[in-house]
């Protein structure tokens, strides 16, 4: 259920790779476990750690002409430095290889990318006191994502965990029409509103989601590689105390509950 641009970057084929029999003892499961074994987070919060990030999305959406040609070649707005944001890079064998960004919306934090786009839908259930994990900025290297097809799982497991930790209402995102059969079969994920432009974004984009303690617990039945500790959860999203750093990469911990699923 995530981005604002849907899976913009990440293996083409990923679609027909969802398509097998997801069954605990898959070979797919297998592989997305495997190379979870070869896969780093980090979150980002300044310096050039965020620049790094940026540039990925502009490299990832220019390549697919879903923005402009600019000088600085970053693609970042107002929404990246708000409060409930998190922006993660995702390390493959010490690569950087994609990056997602995470909004956990409510009332006292109520600005991301649904309600900005979708505020005449989102933003009541906000204010009665829903919450909403909101997944954008889904990017990957158009250079190197073709090696991994199981990619988009690795990079979207950080939904799934966002919710475990923050116990978000809902999960939704704004995504492209051709994307929608990958986010129904995977996180259930049902439209929520008609296409509407988002900008900078050139391609309009429509709202999916749904409830997340209805449709995740299917989910990591299915694809024990959405599985994580709180520990892990913690080091993911709890912010640290003034004048102490986030931790500066976070090992997924799937390996450790699969066979506790």
């Amino acid at each position: 259920m995530v981005t604002s641009t849907g899976l913009v970057g990440l293996n083409p084929g990923a679609e027909r790779f969802v398509r097998e029999p997801a069954k605990k003892s898959s070979s797919f499961i297998d592989g997305v476990m495997a190379l979870l074994e070869r896969t780093e987070y980090r979150r980002c919060e300044s310096g050039e750690d965020r620049e790094e990030i940026f540039h990925l999305r502009y490299r990832s959406y220019r390549a697919h002409g879903f923005v402009p040609k600019t000088g600085r070649q970053i693609v970042k707005d107002d929404l990246d430095d708000l409060p409930n944001s998190y922006n993660f890079a995702v390390y493959i064998d010490k690569r950087l290889v994609s990056t997602v960004r995470l909004h956990q919306i409510d009332k006292e934090n109520p600005l991301g990318p649904v309600t900005k786009g979708f505020g005449d839908i989102m933003s009541p259930l906000i204010e009665q006191g829903d919450t909403c994990i909101n997944p954008s900025m889904l990017a990957a290297d158009p250079d190197i994502a073709r090696e991994y097809r199981a990619l988009p799982y690795v990079s979207l497991r950080l939904v799934i965990a966002a919710y475990e930790y923050f116990r978000s209402t809902y999960c939704a995102c704004l995504i492209r029409e051709e994307h929608t059969a990958f986010y129904r079969r995977i996180f259930g994920a049902r439209q929520m509103s008609p296409e509407r432009s988002y900008p900078p974004i050139s391609i309009p984009l429509m709202l999916f989601g749904g409830v997340c303690s209805k449709e995740f617990g299917p989910i990591v039945e299915r694809f024990p590689f959405f599985l994580s500790t709180r520990s892990e959860q913690k080091l993911l999203f709890e912010r640290t105390d003034a004048g102490h750093t986030a931790p500066l990469t976070v090992l997924p911990t799937a390996k450790y509950l699969r066979h506790a699923a």
